[in-house]
């Protein structure tokens, strides 16, 4: 039997270390350490492989309870933003996974330290307290429009889990949105890919992650083409603004680069524009592109032609004063 899988795991992972989460704090981490939580891939394990404290195990891992209590890990989201699920991932936990878990949530402005926000009352549950299975994947989906900050995984009482996932949209912090330009396709920005063509090799979220791709896998790649269609990805916008230029990233794509590429965008009447002609691309580089300045947009589709994969995409510009007030006003 298949497994079936909710619809929010296609959203992007909020907590993933290369969005910037970090697990920031727990009350036990003496067999596996916290920060496997969210590492990016699935848990590995190799048997009878000890160490001083007992068999390694990719995931944290605490003690066993002699009392009664609960053990708990803090995560900082990488990037803030509305949960619609989370992912509590137990693979190869089987005689020491917890029976139950819960979840709370919290949202704080600032770093605070992770012994204040350990000791902090005002943590919301989102995932009440609920049975787990051991060596599974246990999704939760979550019924809230807040946006968070800071998640914690509460184990009762005690055991292991491989991998926490936290899966919703971004939304950024408006204090920063009048500050000037500002890339409108990134995550952390409230950015989301809302369709594609393909993706077969890896997700199309990985386009609008921070930072430079470090290898091919960091980006989005597609399966090979054989008809004459061409791929393609949708973004829906931070907010609905005007695009200045792009940036089509091929780093580390050698072999596999698409031959060529083309921007349009939507306007708040639904008219696609276009924003960039169909333009050649070169592997292995990060590519700047003025674009066609004209009204503001709210989606933007990149066309490549006829397939391949791209490390990242930003388009860089500015959102308009209705963009702002409609997300100061959500954040309320």
């Amino acid at each position: 039997m298949s497994e079936i899988v909710p619809d929010f795991t296609m959203l992007p992972d909020l907590a993933l270390r290369p969005l910037g989460g970090a697990v920031v704090w727990a009350n036990d981490e003496t067999f596996a350490e916290k920060e496997n939580l969210i590492r990016p891939g699935p848990a590995s394990y190799q048997p009878a492989s000890f160490g001083h404290k007992g068999q390694i195990y990719d995931g944290w891992e605490t003690r066993r309870r002699r009392e009664t209590g609960i053990d708990e890990a803090i995560v900082r989201l990488g990037v803030p933003g509305v949960i619609r699920g989370v992912v509590v991932d137990t693979a190869w936990f089987k005689g020491n996974f917890p029976p139950e878990i819960s979840v709370s949530a919290v949202s704080v402005s600032g770093y605070p330290p992770a012994d204040e926000l350990a000791v902090r009352t005002d943590w919301e549950p989102i995932i009440e307290k609920t049975k787990v299975y051991g060596d599974s994947r246990n999704p939760f989906a979550v019924e809230s429009d807040k946006r968070w900050t800071h998640v914690k995984l509460t184990m009762h009482p005690d055991g292991g889990v491989a991998r926490f996932r936290v899966h919703g949209e971004g939304k950024p912090d408006p204090h920063y949105l009048r500050s000037g330009p500002l890339d409108l396709a990134a995550l952390e920005n409230g950015a989301l890919v809302t369709d594609c063509s393909n993706r077969f090799y890896s997700s199309p979220h990985n386009l609008l992650f921070p930072g430079l791709a470090r290898v091919m896998g960091d980006g989005w790649e597609t399966a090979r083409r054989r008809n004459a269609e061409n791929d393609w990805v949708q973004v829906q916008l931070a907010g609905e603004g005007v695009i200045a230029s792009a940036e089509i990233d091929t780093s580390y794509f050698i072999g596999n680069c698409p031959g060529a590429a083309a921007l349009r965008g939507r306007t708040t009447a639904g008219e696609w524009i276009e924003l960039l002609g169909r333009t050649e691309l070169i592997p292995d580089a990060r590519q700047r592109f003025d674009v066609n300045t004209g009204p503001p947009v709210t989606d933007v589709r990149l066309d490549i032609f006829p397939d391949g994969g791209l490390a990242r995409l930003r388009l860089y510009g500015e959102l308009t004063a209705a963009a702002i007030a409609k997300i100061e006003r959500s954040a309320r």
